[in-house]
């Protein structure tokens, strides 16, 4: 059984490469992103300084074979990955080019069609490996590439890897169902210790759990995700969208996650504010549209029903009162200000209707997510594929601030000289 690498970082690889080595990687990948920064040199680089461990050449070749498994072999690459789309012609020469350079042909089937049948042709053309892949994109919409996998290895008598968001336990699933090489990536590339991260793939590649998996819903999925990730992570994973404006924490240190229960009201009108409550379910946010910073729409005794109705937090584009009392409850309570006058229960207004909160649109069910950041609103039907994004996102920065730590600086670590426009 193989652990692989895939390096996705840019100069740092040679060291994150040391690291994951020392926890027990066997095979040191170059993943494409790096290819395309870095060019073949990035695999000179890496033949160079492990030149015991095998080299895995991520390119993606779609077209000129035997050109493209040449500039990999000369430069140190022991295995060459090209797409499982590819034209048979363009196969055939890869796979003529490895043999005359003494280098072996990894298929991805990465976005392949009938991606099964299409592994036992490839076989037939003469590729070394398969390896079942499911995308990054792919992934952040929940697909994955097990169920696929398990179908594969009965398919085809090469060896199978499995490559695409793997973690501990699905590396164990997928060693328990046949694969014989597990490629991971930000798994541990992304980690703030490396080396311990690699170690835990290992070990659950080398001892397997026979345990059965326990597949949660996709909700309690999404809750989990964004239980511990920070508010300006989910924004970046939005790109810079969804934070809401002029809110903040009335209870600094309060966490808030839940769906949408919104409310339309006006101008301290608290009636359809206190309503929603009996119309949330426990794991609820109530988001409020009040339009006034000087009249209350909510206070302490909304805020002590909320919370034994089980409501997850409270936004409010406006004001609340009863500061005092709501500070000594626990319930996350997000809004503009707070101030000491109430309005009438007039009942104008709705629930449950599309409305703007803080310049941004929040819908019944859409996921509300509050910290001391402020809150930001995740449209429900891409809420999984955010969840993940915002959690590689988080990945990145704790790899980044364990960089910063050994001594870099944040432009140095970014190579922003590099990187910017000229």
């Amino acid at each position: 059984m193989q652990v692989a690498l895939d390096l996705v970082e840019t100069d740092r690889a040679i060291q994150i490469a040391k690291e994951s080595i020392e926890g027990g990687a066997d095979w040191l990948e170059a993943g494409t992103p790096l290819i395309k920064s870095e060019g073949m040199n990035v695999i000179r680089k890496l033949r160079e300084s492990f030149p015991d461990r095998t080299i895995v050449a991520d390119m993606k070749i779609a077209d000129t074979g035997a050109m493209e498994v040449e500039m990999g072999a000369k430069a140190g690459a022991d295995i060459i990955v090209i797409l499982a789309s590819a034209d048979d012609s363009t196969i055939q020469e890869a796979v003529r080019a490895a043999k005359k350079y003494g280098v072996r042909i990894m298929a991805d089937l990465i976005s392949a069609n009938e991606p099964v049948s299409r592994s036992a042709e490839l076989e037939s053309l003469g590729v070394d490996y398969i390896n079942v892949h499911a995308g990054i994109d792919q992934q952040m919409t929940g697909q994955d590439s097990l169920a696929l996998m398990k179908q594969i290895v009965n398919k085809v008598n090469i060896p199978v890897a499995i490559a695409g968001g793997l973690d501990s336990g699905s590396c164990s699933d997928a060693v328990s169902a046949g694969a014989d090489i597990v490629i991971v990536g930000g798994n541990i590339v992304r980690s703030s210790d490396v080396t311990a991260s690699a170690k835990v793939i290992r070990e659950s590649v080398d001892s397997p759990s026979s345990a059965p998996v326990v597949k949660r819903s996709i909700d309690a999925e999404i809750r989990s995700i964004l239980e511990g990730i920070s508010t300006a992570n989910i924004s970046d994973a939005m790109h810079r969208k969804g934070a809401m404006q002029d809110i903040s924490s009335m209870l600094p240190g309060k966490r808030m996650i839940g769906t949408a229960v919104t409310v339309q009201t006006f101008k301290g009108d608290w009636a359809k504010a206190v309503e929603a409550i009996d119309e949330a379910k426990e794991g609820d946010v109530i988001v409020i549209y009040n339009g006034s910073r000087h009249v209350a729409p909510w206070g302490g005794l909304a805020t002590l029903s909320a919370l034994n109705k089980g409501v997850a937090g409270v936004v409010i584009d406006g004001a609340v009162r009863d500061i005092d009392d709501i500070r000594t409850m626990d319930l996350p309570v997000f809004a503009t200000c707070y101030v000491p006058n109430a309005g009438e229960p007039k009942g104008f207004g709705e629930i449950n209707s599309e409305i703007i909160c803080g310049n941004q649109t929040v819908r019944p069910g859409d996921y509300i997510v509050g910290d001391d950041n402020g809150v930001v609103v995740i449209p429900k039907e891409r809420a999984y594929e955010i969840a993940r994004r915002s959690k590689e996102v988080e990945k990145t920065e704790l790899r980044l601030f364990e960089e910063i730590r050994r001594g870099s600086t944040l432009s140095e670590v970014m190579q922003l000289k590099k990187w910017e426009k000229h």
